[in-house]
């Protein structure tokens, strides 16, 4: 562990969101420690912002460290807001999930939806700070692109005609959900950050 760094453990077993979010803190004086191997916190929450608060909260009373836990999934209108909290549970896999939400969607052409991203950053059972971040867009007929995960690939944002699996991981961190949740954060975890080294 750095001297001058504070330990922080991403409450996520997801590697692709793990990446994601260390990009996202990089340049931040954080030294970022995995969640504790088959630690599965069950996400009770009936919203994004109930289950960040329960993750962030358990594995930080887990690790004795810093937390930061999201909850974020994908909300359809003409599918009254699913796949929602359950939106990586949707189905088996990536896959799966993206080709389910495009049959569903079928019969209607309302295709509009929003990327919701809630996060929470807890210590001790006490949660220290919370935003909940959100992108606007539309799902596409098919997959595009090769970039991102989970339903990047028929997420497409509003104005710009690209899914978020086309953006490089600048751009999408720039415009995207979580990038804009991270944008509310950071500034208040680099004085949470201030105040813990006085």
């Amino acid at each position: 562990m750095a001297l001058d760094k504070i330990p922080f453990v991403i409450a996520s077993s997801n590697k692709g969101k793990v990446k994601e979010f260390r990009n996202l803190l990089s340049d931040l004086p954080l030294d970022f420690i995995d969640q504790p191997e088959g630690l599965n916190v069950e996400e009770t929450g009936k919203t994004f912002e109930e289950n960040a608060r329960i993750k962030a909260i358990a594995v930080s009373e887990k690790t004795g460290f810093l937390s930061l836990a999201d909850d974020s999934g994908l909300s359809v209108e003409a599918l009254d807001g699913a796949p929602g909290i359950h939106s990586a549970r949707y189905a088996k896999s990536d896959k799966d999930r993206v080709y389910k939400i495009l049959k569903e969607l079928e019969p209607f052409s309302n295709r509009k939806a929003k990327f919701e991203c809630a996060l929470c950053i807890a210590s001790n059972n006490k949660v220290l700070l919370e935003v909940t971040g959100s992108c606007e867009g539309s799902i596409t007929f098919s997959p595009r692109g090769k970039n991102g995960f989970g339903y990047d690939p028929i997420f497409e944002v509003d104005s710009l005609g690209v899914t978020f699996a086309e953006m490089n991981h600048y751009r999408k961190k720039e415009i995207g959900h979580r990038g804009n949740a991270f944008k509310l954060i950071k500034s208040e975890l680099e004085k949470l950050l201030l105040s813990l080294k006085d």
